[in-house]
């Protein structure tokens, strides 16, 4: 399906059929992403929510009022709030420096990350609703990151990816694999803190079937690896969300330059890239 792109020195919009990509450009529009992840990951997923998230029935905490909150719209269902299908929250170095740390920070020793000169970028509290989790709404929404990317000159993306479970056991062969095949290196690697580290070497090389690993898999993760990302040290125990996590981080070279030879391409072919002017 052919793919509008819509920018300006504020933002960006894509367009596939009735679904759009873009940033939420007002409050009630980070509401309906917060309704979203609440629905997905608390009512879906069984994530034990806060009694003012239950009362409210929203997904929030400090760092939405700091990030970037990238949506996926269908506007057959609606054009603002009624419309969110999707969400990714994004936050750049100076969100996190006013909460004081980024959320991933409460899991990972993320100093090596930080300590990098260029622009950083944590994504997080991604989630798409059921009818839309088919490839055409998922590389919809990775070229809305990309875009981002592209627009913002961010370097390294990072941010914790899960598994379901809390059974490290459980989940030995993807945790080994990622490990063995997909650790980050040295001068960029994440590490779990000590309270909370979970060793991910469950199982020894010789014994990891790696499409059998690949297929055990989350969705989200076997694309973050696509774009050449790496792992950190150790897993997370997440018992809020049911989960366990492994810090992800990718550099974002190869998913810019995609970005731009298409986007230096889409140019020389308009109506399919138009500037906004508004």
């Amino acid at each position: 399906m052919a793919v509008t792109t819509f920018v300006d020195d504020h933002g960006f919009s894509l367009r596939a059929g009735n679904l759009e990509v873009r940033l939420a450009e007002t409050e009630e529009e980070i509401w309906a992403a917060q309704e979203l992840r609440y629905a997905i990951f608390y009512q879906e997923m069984a994530a034990q929510p806060s009694v003012e998230m239950a009362a409210a029935r929203r997904d929030f905490d400090a760092y939405d009022d700091v990030a970037d909150h990238l949506l996926v719209i269908d506007h057959a269902r609606g054009k603002g709030v009624d419309g969110v299908v999707g969400t990714y929250r994004l936050i750049q170095r100076d969100g996190a420096a006013k909460i004081g740390a980024f959320y991933s920070a409460s899991e990972y020793d993320i100093s090596k990350i930080e300590a990098h000169p260029g622009r950083i970028l944590e994504l997080g509290r991604s989630c798409v609703a059921g009818p839309y989790r088919s490839g055409g709404t998922m590389q919809l929404l990775w070229r809305g990151i990309a875009a981002y990317l592209f627009q913002h000159d961010i370097e390294i993306m990072f941010g914790c990816g899960s598994l379901p479970g809390t059974d490290p056991e459980a989940l030995k062969l993807p945790l080994s694999y990622l490990y063995h095949y997909h650790l980050a290196p040295p001068a960029l690697r994440p590490k779990a803190l000590p309270e909370r580290y979970t060793d991910m070497r469950l199982l020894p090389l010789t014994e990891i079937d790696q499409r059998e690993a690949i297929a055990a898999l989350p969705p989200l993760i076997k694309g973050y690896l696509r774009l050449g990302g790496h792992v950190g040290d150790g897993a997370v125990i997440d018992e809020q969300f049911g989960t366990t996590d492994v810090a992800i981080i990718v550099k974002t070279d190869l998913v810019t330059e995609k970005y731009f030879k298409h986007y230096e391409l889409k140019r020389e072919q308009r109506p399919v890239l138009a500037f906004r002017k508004d």
